[in-house]
């Protein structure tokens, strides 16, 4: 192995993947080990009395997946989807959740060196669930924490349905 080689097998073993997405003109990243799947906006069937950020549910290949709003879930203002939009199909505590977003990007790998704190910004209702932000060549890049955007009591009654 030349050492060029080298140099990049070690840089891929210092990073991990991340899926990109935009919601209201950032880029999110996530684990690519949580993804299962991108899927265009489909159908959407609504479930009464749930929290306005949970859109309804969708039937996914005979399993029924709770489809969340990211922008609603995050604090940011509504949007409809579009050709753009795709739902992520994300596993947590081996339980597919679908997140809508506003489009997604690709698959980009994050050295956890360059990832820095979440800024402090009051108590703003999307901070509490970014769990770093990083720097690239395109601008920044806010990491979601998965567990913290599905972990709240809302959800958690929601997920023993």
């Amino acid at each position: 192995m030349s050492s060029a080689q080298d140099v990049e097998a070690m840089t891929k073993a210092d990073t991990a993947p991340y899926v990109t997405f935009s919601l209201a003109e950032e880029t999110y990243a996530i684990d690519v080990l949580q993804v299962q799947e991108v899927l265009k906006v489909t159908e959407i069937a609504p479930v009464p009395g749930v929290p306005d950020y949970i859109l309804g549910i969708i039937n996914l290949r005979g399993n029924v997946v709770t489809v969340i709003d990211a922008r609603r879930r995050m604090g940011l203002d509504d949007r409809e989807s579009d050709e753009a939009s795709r739902i992520v199909i994300i596993d947590v505590d081996n339980q597919n959740v679908g997140i809508l977003v506003d489009s997604v990007s690709e698959v980009v790998r994050i050295s956890p060196d360059s990832v820095e704190p979440a800024p402090e910004v009051g108590n703003d209702d999307s901070s509490r669930f970014i769990q770093g932000v990083t720097s690239t060549e395109e601008g920044l890049t806010i990491l979601v924490d998965l567990n913290r955007l599905l972990s709240d009591d809302e959800w958690a009654q929601l997920r023993e349905l």
